[in-house]
């Protein structure tokens, strides 16, 4: 659970770190065109997948006990989810980075990487919803299910 918060703390301040990245590169440069770069999207996916949604799986951890209840499919989401965060916001950053310089960005190098990340996403989430299932049908069965909730 500690690896949650810390992995949610870590890029908090990565996400935050990136925003001030984008805005004193694009400064320094005289960039104004929001929609040609990458780079002001990494501030936001790397707060909102790496920082917002590990803070929600740690409620569900709180809540489910994921981890005891499925603990390889709780396992597998965290390494994938993690590394597929950093790689897609890397490569997002790479990209975003090379465009405010005026360099080449079109490279099939960096769309296939960022795939990779984008599929490590997706095997995380699915893996997620197994572990989630998991505790929830756990849980079911110890008879701790609330009423109001019994028959949906």
């Amino acid at each position: 659970m500690m690896r949650l918060l810390y992995s949610a703390f870590a890029f908090g301040v990565t996400g935050v770190l990136s925003g001030l990245y984008y805005r004193e590169l694009t400064k320094a440069h005289a960039f104004t065109d929001r929609s040609a770069s990458q780079l002001p999207l990494v501030h936001t996916h790397l707060l909102v997948l790496g920082f917002i949604f590990l803070l929600m799986v740690l409620a569900l951890e709180q809540v489910f006990a994921l981890s005891q209840a499925e603990p390889r499919a709780f396992t597998w989401f965290y390494w994938l989810w993690t590394p597929g965060v950093a790689v897609t916001c890397g490569m997002m950053l790479v990209k975003g980075t090379l465009v405010v310089l005026g360099s080449d960005a079109g490279s099939a190098a960096f769309a296939g990487i960022a795939g990779l990340g984008h599929m490590s996403l997706t095997a995380g989430v699915i893996v997620l919803f197994i572990a989630v299932r998991a505790a929830v049908k756990s849980g079911e069965t110890m008879g701790s299910s609330t009423p109001a909730l019994a028959g949906a």
